[in-house]
């Protein structure tokens, strides 16, 4: 299942920190969108889960929706 969120990124740091986030918690295949500021994430995560994992980068984030494949 596809999950969409918006994180505030403005640079190549606030991406790596999402991707050091969410290759901790494992088990995700994630692609971000740094112009766009999105993360779309591939995961059976709950969408509660991913979205306190993206929050721990202490970026400003939110659920934009699930992505049809």
């Amino acid at each position: 299942q596809k999950h969409e969120f918006f994180v505030d990124m403005t640079c190549e740091g606030c991406s790596n920190a999402v991707t050091r986030v969410l290759q901790k918690l494992g088990g995700v295949n994630f692609d971000i969108d740094l112009p766009n500021k999105k993360v779309c994430i591939d995961s059976e995560h709950t969408v509660d889960t991913l979205l306190e994992t993206l929050k721990k980068t202490g970026k400003n984030t939110s659920y934009l929706g699930e992505k049809s494949a």
